[in-house]
């Protein structure tokens, strides 16, 4: 077994090797695989390919609220609070979150990059709970959640590889 030659598709091994590291192992693969520049890639850049997935899902669910916004005809004042709410938290993902987590993953400070991963799980908890009825941004918090902790998790593989 030892010697059974290992057949590696592009980079998938590393992939899977990675993702089995993350909470969410099946987001991670889908996340991983679907972007063309995993192929060959580090896990540092598995960890940058995770970080473009968040400020993607960040701006989608960030266009929903401005959109539920724009209906605000039919929408109630602590609906209308909600969201304003949560748009300011996204902006933080998308404006101070994903460019720190760059700029730590650039500069070799992990600990920064995943403590910025984990402020966007919290930004987007904090949104969810926002709302005094049902969120109807409850699914889109999720995915922007577990792809920060996923994010979070690669990082965390990267600092203890580092650390000697």
């Amino acid at each position: 077994n030892a010697f059974r030659p290992i057949l590696l598709l592009g980079n998938q091994n590393l992939i899977e090797r990675t993702c089995k590291q993350t909470p969410f192992y099946d987001l991670c693969i889908w996340s991983l695989k679907s972007n063309p520049e995993s192929r060959d890639a580090s896990v540092k850049k598995l960890a940058r390919i995770m970080v473009d997935s968040l400020k993607t899902k960040a701006t989608e669910t960030l266009d929903l609220i401005d959109e539920l916004l724009q209906d605000g005809l039919a929408l109630d004042p602590e609906m209308q609070k909600a969201l304003t709410s949560c748009a300011e938290r996204y902006n933080a993902i998308i404006r101070g979150d994903v460019p720190e987590i760059n700029e730590a993953l650039k500069t070799g400070d992990y600990k920064f990059a995943a403590k910025g991963a984990n402020d966007a799980a919290i930004e987007a908890n904090s949104c969810e709970i926002e709302f005094p009825t049902k969120s109807p941004l409850t699914d889109m918090n999720k995915v922007v959640h577990d792809v920060s902790v996923v994010t979070a998790s690669i990082v965390k593989i990267i600092q203890t590889k580092f650390s000697f």
